[in-house]
């Protein structure tokens, strides 16, 4: 692969990724067969294409910090992730689609425009670690303020307020800048209740060493769908999902994780009886306008999708 072709060639495999898991039948998200009032599948697809231009953007001045043109530090983590939550903005009318999904593929766009390629177009899944952990500690107070900006463009439910550096506060972003807060701070002071927030500041640690290894797993017996629906049940029976915590509380979204487990003990997608269980389980996430929707999950999901895309898996 040239250079040239390089950063086009990782966003497609970013964008394959988002594709693949909206539209697998994941319980309680929308997909290919079921919607949420006032935002249905199309505007994720849209959002995939939309996103596609600050992927290859990201992954090009990745090889900027490898040719050693660009500073680690001056990347752009937050303006790239503003960026792209614009443009997604601008292309589709259904709301909040894939912030999550954007905060986390951004480091990953960045960190795999620094890794070679080897000749069969596969990159090195260490290397690729290695570079999101120094990306993601090279951020700066700017790259704060363009997150809660994003934010803002995007906003997202379930964002409850909190009592330091709260992004509905219009004094947030001042102190951002005065007391040199970086995104990496910020983050870490979030890893309690987002596990978005959580990835990034534990190198994440839920994508490479938990949900990518089993979505390998699956894959390696069953159909991209089923392989997709059961590490995402296998996700959320191992993780309460986060954005339930927020709008729900942490009872609920046990509650939830353990229902999930339920359906994948009794076979998931692969029996009648898990069949059957899954139907139940994504009927009870939709009751009350889709209050229990596991959005975070579905993040991660997309994550681990990721890192098979980018190692040459396509469907």
């Amino acid at each position: 692969m040239s250079d040239s072709e390089k950063p086009r060639h990782i966003a497609q495999c970013l964008e394959l990724a988002i594709l693949l898991e909206v539209s697998a039948n994941k319980p309680g998200n929308v997909n290919l067969t079921s919607s949420f009032e006032g935002t249905t599948c199309q505007h994720f697809l849209a959002s995939a294409v939309a996103s596609a231009s600050s992927f290859q953007e990201a992954a090009y001045r990745g090889m900027l910090v490898a040719a050693g043109k660009l500073d680690v530090g001056d990347v752009g983590l937050g303006n790239l992730i503003k960026t792209c939550t614009r443009e997604v903005n601008d292309w589709q009318g259904g709301g909040n689609t894939i912030l999550g999904t954007i905060m986390l593929f951004i480091p990953l766009a960045v960190a795999a425009g620094m890794v070679p390629y080897s000749k069969h177009n596969e990159l090195d899944l260490v290397f690729l670690r290695r570079n999101i952990d120094l990306l993601v500690k090279s951020t700066g107070a700017w790259d704060s303020v363009h997150l809660y900006e994003a934010i803002g463009i995007a906003n997202p439910n379930g964002l409850n307020k909190t009592n330091e550096l709260d992004v509905n506060d219009s004094l947030s972003k001042e102190r951002l800048i005065k007391e040199n807060i970086t995104l990496f701070d910020v983050f870490r002071l979030a890893t309690n209740w987002d596990d978005i927030c959580y990835e990034w500041v534990n190198n994440y640690t839920l994508t490479f060493d938990f949900a990518y290894p089993y979505l390998i797993e699956q894959l390696r017996s069953k159909s991209l769908n089923t392989a997709v629906v059961h590490t995402f049940l296998k996700i959320l029976s191992e993780r309460p999902d986060s954005f339930i915590v927020r709008k729900l509380g942490k009872k609920t979204a046990q509650n939830v994780s353990a229902e999930a487990k339920t359906v994948l003990e009794v076979g998931g997608m692969d029996t009648a009886e898990g069949r059957k269980s899954l139907k139940a389980f994504d009927k009870r996430l939709r009751e009350q306008k889709n209050k229990c929707n596991p959005g975070t999950t579905a993040d991660l999901t997309a994550s681990a999708l990721a890192l098979c895309t980018l190692k040459g898996y396509r469907p």
